[in-house]
């Protein structure tokens, strides 16, 4: 049986997407949920995978060319390699591939059981319902002893002439992520009146209530760690929600006031920077909050972050400090009009009630558009979410 393979359907900000990657060519045995295809779009790449064990009949849309919401890129052939192959092999082969057809792998996973050549069933499964994850196929692998070849005779390096001054250019395309990313970047620094302004925090408070609670807050919230960025994320809610201004956006001329505070977490990943949404900030603990950004970063990083986690968002934080940045000025993730940059973690000697102490400090910055936020407003919000970490019980409290 013949099936059209289709690009998915994007959402309404997702005008069309290019064709990445065909993992398997026409006549290329596939197994169900394998990949066959890469999407890439302005915000994500999506994968497509095989509905049944078959082969890939047609390809329709070549690699680089631009796709439609649900066009035809093309055709699958249901079990027709899959049945010759069983029926050809021996019978302990077809055992062993009924048995594996019973286990539900994800696509990542059945990538990587099937370049490793491993057994399904010896995996241990971590998933819902029985499945078997790439988390799982990746601690298999490392548990498993590998075994070590005789290292080959040495053989006479090969000799490569090159003239001597020689430099060397490689030129790639842009990916449509790096060009909407650039386009963004463009967009922010030409149509808004951007405007920073800095305070400095001192962490000493927050770090030390989580030397005081982080193993407890592990053991009660399931292995979730307590780190910096819930606070932020908090303080930041708190904050939104004393100026309004700071959490609404711009639509033309008008001023949209959000009553909800969606918090854009910026995720560096190897194709560029994305930016996911922790939905309801404000309605979230300390441990949801925590638990959502490792989720979060781990797939960036696996390219696995869906459409609709990164739309939206009424304000973003950013966190140069993980790379050691200790002053920058971030720029504002259109329609939002403002974005809160965290810095490095540094000793530094400063002056308390005449005494010169050393003290664990770190640099905020607030960049906003000053078309709508005037910046008595935005020196008083940085100032709230100062006044918040300094003094972390403020934020129970709401004071």
């Amino acid at each position: 049986m013949t099936t059209d393979i289709k690009a998915p359907t994007f959402p309404e900000s997702v005008a069309d997407g290019t064709i990445a990657t065909w993992h398997k060519q026409p006549g290329e045995a596939v197994s169900r949920d394998e990949l066959i295809v890469d999407i890439e779009t302005d915000k994500v790449v999506l994968e497509i995978v095989a509905p049944s064990d078959g082969t890939i009949s047609e390809i329709v849309r070549g690699e680089g060319e631009t796709v439609l919401s649900d066009e035809l890129i093309g055709r699958f052939e249901a079990g027709a390699i899959a049945a010759t192959a069983v029926a050809d092999a021996s019978p302990a082969i077809v055992e062993a591939v009924t048995a594996i057809s019973d286990i539900k792998t994800s696509p990542a996973a059945r990538k990587l059981i099937d370049e490793n050549k491993l057994i399904a069933d010896n995996i241990k499964a971590s998933g819902k319902g029985g499945l078997i994850t790439k988390e799982d196929v990746v601690s298999h692998i490392s548990n498993v002893p590998v075994e070590v070849p005789s290292a080959p005779a040495p053989e006479a390096a090969a000799i490569v002439e090159v003239d001597a001054g020689e430099r060397i250019e490689k030129r790639v395309p842009m990916t449509r992520l790096r060009k909407r990313i650039a386009e963004r970047l463009l967009e922010a620094t030409q149509s808004t009146a951007m405007l920073t302004t800095f305070n400095e925090v001192d962490m000493g408070p927050v770090m030390e209530l989580r030397k005081q609670y982080k193993d407890l807050f592990e053991k009660t919230h399931n292995g979730v760690r307590l780190g910096f960025m819930g606070f932020f994320v908090k303080a930041a809610c708190e904050a939104l929600k004393r100026y309004p201004a700071v959490n609404a956006s711009l639509d033309g001329s008008d001023v949209v006031y959000h009553g909800y505070q969606d918090i854009g977490v910026a995720v560096s990943s190897d194709k560029g920077l994305v930016v996911p949404v922790l939905r309801d900030a404000d309605t979230m603990g300390l441990a949801t909050v925590e638990d959502t950004i490792r989720d979060y970063g781990t797939r960036a990083r696996a390219g696995k972050l869906t459409l609709e986690e990164m739309q939206g968002g009424t304000f973003t934080i950013t966190n140069g400090g993980v790379f050691g940045s200790l002053l920058s000025t971030p720029i504002l993730n259109p329609p939002q009009t403002a974005i809160l940059g965290m810095h490095k973690i540094q000793e530094r000697p400063m002056a308390v009630n005449g005494e010169v102490k050393i003290l664990p400090m770190m640099y905020l910055a607030l960049s906003y558009d000053h078309r709508l936020i005037d910046g008595k407003e935005a020196v008083q919000f940085l100032v709230t979410i100062k006044d918040l970490l300094e003094d972390p019980a403020r934020i129970l409290l709401e004071i």
